[in-house]
């Protein structure tokens, strides 16, 4: 599996350094921004694989972010929100349901929990590939199934046409 890059946008030094470190621990590579308009401005220019960012930030709401990222790339891009104030289901719902948040975390975050959730976002677009047979392989598949007993919609074929029980 390639390198994957996450993008990471907080403003709080401390929880930034917190977040980069865990992920480089992971294998991945990090880019960083402070603020919600770096951080949009960061997404464009580096086309990462997954973007973690604070719910409250500057100059770009950490909400209208996700809900930015979320539409442009049509949910391609993983958005993973991490919070310190806005706790409890009702904010959670309203992150992935509303606004198209791939995951939310409310800090402290767990660390393992976090990094489970980041592998699982990124390894799916991966295994989608590999879970799927290739085309000519499924046409090959379905044209033998057309001459055998069952219809596509699976209801019994006669064996022989004109033969009737």
């Amino acid at each position: 599996m390639a390198e994957k890059k996450v993008l990471v946008v907080d403003y709080d030094a401390k929880s930034l350094a917190n977040l980069v470190k865990m992920l480089k621990a992971n294998k991945f590579r990090v880019v960083t921004a402070l603020d919600g308009q770096a951080g949009y401005d960061a997404f464009v220019a580096e086309k990462p694989d997954l973007v973690v960012l604070e719910a409250m930030l500057p100059k770009m709401h950490g909400f209208d972010l996700t809900r930015k990222i979320s539409l442009e790339t049509q949910g391609r891009v993983p958005v993973v929100l991490v919070t310190g104030l806005y706790k409890g289901p009702k904010y959670r719902q309203e992150a992935t349901s509303g606004l198209g948040a791939a995951d939310y975390f409310e800090k402290p975050i767990d660390p393992d929990a976090f990094i489970a959730a980041i592998k699982r976002l990124l390894h799916d677009e991966d295994e989608i590939d590999e879970e799927l047979p290739d085309s000519n392989a499924v046409i090959e598949a379905l044209s033998r199934r057309g001459r055998g007993h069952a219809s596509p919609r699976g209801e019994a074929k006669p064996a022989q046409k004109g033969h009737r029980p």
